[in-house]
């Protein structure tokens, strides 16, 4: 993995915090999102997939969690006519994270718009402040979402809510996306880093073979509904019982009680 130093003025850095992976956007002052910012992000993941990295965090550093795609970039695109070649990255950016192993988590505070809001939406859980506001709002420049919020959103809160969330253009409160089921979590503004960190440690430390499982049937239901995730669940139910972690905490449980045993990720 790159050292702190190589990656001090990338727009998206990795940091690790023990076998937890940070993911901070850092692209001041509104943390724009450009080709740059899309390519160190499919950087960063792949190192956290070749890490020993046992949960994620997608987080970002200033007041505005984003302010979005730059728009500069679409300008460009119009005049080069490049678009296919601009934007096939946003796709697979997002792909990348969701499918890593590890359970992922995004905590969002402030303005969260277009290309990283999309982001978190890849990730496993969203926490947000009271103060958030989320917006797909690339309609205001004739355009829909390009990194895979559409349907991600749509996937959370139903097709009729998805519609109304892109094509208004509107900013919407971290209650409002609670209720809809794309928050998982709003806490106080100065309680999220500390309550969200404490949560993914706590993922981290976790039995994350059997959370691997989990995502697996999870994406199993999604791609083909409760019979597909049934096929699922058999097979990775099965194979947990080969794990470390698995025979461990078993013998822990049987020798010491409940909540004894740690886990390695293996």
């Amino acid at each position: 993995m790159p050292g702190e130093e190589t990656m001090a003025d990338a727009q998206v850095r990795l940091e690790m915090d023990g076998n937890l992976a940070q993911l901070v956007l850092d692209n001041p002052p509104l943390n724009l999102f450009g080709a740059e910012a899309f390519e160190a992000l499919i950087g960063c993941v792949d190192e956290v997939r070749d890490s020993d990295a046992r949960a994620l965090v997608w987080r970002a550093e200033g007041d505005t969690f984003s302010g979005g795609a730059d728009v500069n970039m679409f300008q460009k695109v119009v005049q080069d006519g490049t678009a296919a070649e601009a934007f096939g990255s946003l796709i697979a950016a997002a792909e990348k994270l969701e499918d890593l192993e590890i359970p992922t988590l995004a905590l969002v505070h402030g303005l969260c718009l277009t290309a990283g809001l999309e982001v978190a939406l890849a990730c496993d859980m969203l926490w947000a402040t009271e103060t958030a506001k989320f917006g797909l709002v690339e309609a205001v420049v004739g355009l829909t979402p390009g990194a895979g919020g559409t349907q991600r959103m749509a996937e959370r809160a139903g097709p009729a809510r998805a519609a109304e969330f892109v094509m208004s253009a509107g900013l919407y409160d971290a209650a409002t996306l609670e209720r809809w089921n794309v928050v998982n979590r709003v806490v106080a503004d100065d309680q999220l880093l500390e309550k969200g960190l404490r949560f993914a440690h706590r993922l981290a430390d976790g039995p994350t073979i059997a959370h691997g499982a989990t995502k697996r049937i999870i994406r199993g239901f999604r791609e083909g509904g409760v019979r597909e995730a049934d096929r699922v669940t058999s097979r990775q139910f099965a194979e947990l019982f080969a794990s470390e972690d698995l025979q461990g905490a078993v013998k822990s449980f049987l020798e010491d009680g409940p909540g004894k045993a740690t886990f390695k990720g293996r």
